[in-house]
């Protein structure tokens, strides 16, 4: 008999995005709630089907949301700030999406949450407030109408809710600080979910899945005793009438299986991709409690490339040495691949055969789990054809390239300090000088003239012409206002990272593999198929015709070879450090094209540094940073002194790095920082940072405009922590997906607010 399989989650947007479409077009007035809802309702109802008909046995409930799983477990306890609850909003939909988006309107006008990455990947989860006005209780029926929604098409799923553990662990207070998880929270947290599970065993599921990521990292003093005191409380309440998973991803749980296994779930979810050796050596060590099932995470929930059945199958025989109860799973949630490679015909069958996104990789657990009993043998002989020699033929000139490089190309001179002052002499800036991250809003006239030369429609001249007027209009909107170090605006790409990889060689692209980054955000990842390098100048051009439409600074645009890797999907063949240091040397030979077309400015994004950093500290520096940081200073360390370069990040909690991020050598540093209280301050004040820095001002994931006031304070807030002769004034993000009425009177309030500072600053 074949093993149970299950999936620990699936993407919600739909094979053509229509959850962001139905979203966004509710945002804009032109649907209805009641038009969101039935297009929420067609999707789960799909997505359902499609998993039934791949013959999963556990299909997930509750991984859907309008926004993020994470806000939709806030509220489920009732952990909605008492500045939305002062909205009183009419309908549980727009306090979510207050809460996750800022509000600003005739009720009031307030912020959002604060935002960050999920774990090493690309998504964003909102981050719980719990402050002691706080009253922990049962206050949404979401995840018992899922259930009963597909009970009602004939399917028992099984309900998938963040953990009490992870969800404590990832909450903070008012001021973006960690929470003090005293006897009564804990126990409060434990209610409810014991109430969740009472009710779905009323409701006659037969599993309930927890997921407890935050069992992958670190163990502080107190962690386990935390995670006892949540499940001895919640376990209990399962009463013979429900079974509950454990899951756990993105990692091992080795150094608390011991506690967890004692702890008598029915079943133990374990990552076997990120977490294999160490989860596998846990096993081995402990066994498996009587009556556990152990949920193999055999299936990549983070990749897009096909399954070794070979392999797959020996971890399976190795677990079966240490019980027999066994269920075949996904990693982790399918949520962070694409949909299906159903329609990619722009790629070749050879290649696409290759890929497995989340509805492929439905059928990969089945095959597993058939061929783990025996049957299907021709599944595991087509399989391994995908396996046999190399798919691809390396580039020696790559390779002698790499092969050449020596530490001092990873070191630019004159030291920092220097630079910086050779820099302000030869640049002229004011105190506090004001600049944006790079992109603005891309508008429909926009995405339409890019449709239109892709279609055929026009020829590159035209768009070239179009591209040219949109760079002019934004340079002269930018001078009016009075930013100091302007940009071009990036109208002519369609995307920080796939832009550049369709510049290199070594590159694939889909039409339609997106993934959700944050709410409606989606991100379609470029993939890397062979050896990279730059096939012509990607940015030269834009970044030449606008400097030569200003008398100011512009900067040049580029985007960092660890971002362009972290957001891309990688090899598998080699590691992840040859492809960055190829990128970096590709990215390298753009930055000195742009210095020697006049570029004075030179932002190079590293956006997505933080994302992929090991969840454990004892592997941060050996497994990524003793290589990614080389890597960005490999892009930068042979242009003049007086060229200043940038980098940006977002989304990421710098704290525990900043002491690496200053060891990038950049000159100046821009990052998110108005979502989180600009906490990160007193890291950067502690290290005696020396990089310069531009803290953002305003939060651009939200549509409110903030007032002058309001920035005036923030900057007066980063003024309290740093030099002032160090600091940047900007935005905490590009401008993309802005709306040009929420963007233009965001930056016009933020000048003047620099101005205004500027001026008490003269006065003194």
């Amino acid at each position: 008999m074949a093993a149970l399989t299950s999936v620990s989650g699936f993407p919600r947007m739909g094979q053509n995005r229509e959850l962001k479409k139905a979203i966004e077009a509710y945002w804009k007035g032109k649907a209805s709630l009641d038009d969101l809802r039935r297009q929420g309702k067609k999707l789960r109802a799909r997505h359902w089907r499609l998993q039934q008909e791949a013959g999963i046995d556990l299909i997930p409930s509750n991984d859907f949301s309008y926004y993020d799983q994470v806000l939709d477990t806030a509220i489920l306890l009732n952990v909605i700030p008492q500045r939305y609850q002062r909205l009183s909003l009419a309908n549980p939909e727009d306090t979510l999406f207050a809460m996750a988006r800022g509000y600003q309107g005739e009720k009031g006008d307030t912020t959002a949450l604060p935002m960050k990455k999920w774990f090493t990947t690309n998504y964003h989860y909102l981050v719980p407030e719990i402050d002691p006005a706080t009253r922990i209780r049962l206050n949404s029926s979401k995840p018992f109408d899922e259930f009963q929604e597909a009970k009602e098409l004939g399917i028992i799923t099984k309900p998938v809710l963040v953990g009490p553990y992870t969800f404590l662990k990832l909450a903070r207070d008012s001021q973006a600080r960690e929470i003090k998880l005293d006897a009564g929270l804990v126990d409060a947290v434990a209610a409810v979910y014991a109430q969740v599970i009472e009710r779905f065993a009323d409701l006659e599921a037969l599993w309930i899945q927890l997921d407890e990521p935050y069992l992958v990292l670190d163990k502080e003093t107190g962690d386990a005793e935390l995670f006892k005191a949540l499940y001895s409380r919640i376990l209990p309440a399962r009463r013979g009438r429900i079974k509950v998973l454990l899951n756990s991803y993105f990692g091992h749980m080795g150094d608390i299986y011991e506690t967890v296994n004692l702890l008598g779930f029915d079943g133990l979810g374990l990552d076997l991709v990120e977490g294999r050796d160490e989860n596998l050596a846990a096993v081995n060590s402990y066994g498996v409690a009587e009556g556990t099932t152990i949920f193999a995470g055999l299936v990549n929930g983070r990749n897009i490339w096909r399954n070794d059945y070979a392999v797959t199958l020996g971890l399976v025989d190795a677990l079966r040495q240490k019980t027999d109860r066994l269920a075949i799973s996904t990693a982790s949630s399918l949520l962070h691949v694409p949909f299906s490679t159903q329609g990619e015909d722009g790629l070749a069958e050879e290649v696409r055969r290759h890929f497995a996104f989340a509805v492929e990789k439905l059928g990969e657990l089945h095959d597993i789990a058939q061929l783990a009993a025996g049957q299907g043998l021709d599944a595991l002989k087509t399989n391994q054809t995908l396996f046999n020699g190399s798919r691809v033929v390396p580039d020696q000139s790559v390779a002698d390239r790499i092969a050449s490089l020596s530490d001092a190309d990873l070191v630019r001179q004159p030291a920092r300090a220097q630079r910086q002052a050779l820099q302000r002499k030869a640049l002229g800036l004011p105190l506090l000088p004001t600049t944006t991250i790079g992109s603005f809003p891309q508008t429909k006239e926009v995405r339409a003239e890019r449709a239109r030369l892709r279609r055929g429609e026009i020829d590159q001249v035209s768009y070239d012409k179009f591209i040219r007027g949109q760079i002019d209009q934004v340079i002269a909107k930018q001078e009016e206002l009075g930013l100091d170090v302007l940009v071009h605006g990036e109208f002519e790409r369609n995307d920080m990272v796939e832009y550049f990889g369709q510049r290199l060689r070594g590159f694939l692209f889909t039409k339609n593999a997106w993934v959700q980054s944050y709410g409606t955000r989606c991100v379609k990842p470029p993939i890397v198929w062979g050896d990279v390098s730059r096939a012509q100048p990607i940015t030269v051009e834009w970044s030449s015709y606008a400097q030569s439409r200003t008398q100011r600074i512009m900067k040049g645009m580029l985007t960092g070879p660890v971002t362009i890797l972290n957001w891309s999907w990688p090899r598998e063949d080699v590691s992840n450090q040859i492809q960055t240091t190829q990128l970096a040397l590709a990215i390298r030979d753009e930055v000195l094209d742009l210095e020697r077309a006049g570029i004075k400015v030179i932002q190079i994004d590293e956006a997505a540094l933080r994302e992929k950093l090991p969840l454990r500290k004892s592997d941060w520096h050996k497994d990524y940073l003793d290589w990614a940081i080389p890597a960005f200073r490999l892009v930068h360390s042979a242009v003049q002194p007086t060229t200043q370069i940038h980098t940006h990040m977002c989304y990421s909690e710098f704290n525990d790095i900043i002491r690496d991020i200053d060891a990038m050598d950049a000159d100046v540093i821009s990052f998110e920082a108005s979502r989180g209280d600009l906490v990160v301050l007193d890291a950067i004040h502690d290290a005696h940072f020396e990089t310069e820095a531009g803290p953002g001002v305003y939060d651009i994931h939200s549509p409110r405009i903030p007032s002058q006031a309001e920035i005036e304070e923030r900057i007066g807030q980063i003024l309290d922590k740093m030099d002032v002769s160090k600091v940047w004034i900007n935005p905490d993000c590009g401008l993309k997906t802005r709306g040009n009425e929420e963007t233009w009177p965001s930056l016009a309030n933020m000048v003047q607010a620099t101005l205004a500072v500027r001026a008490r600053l003269e006065a003194r």
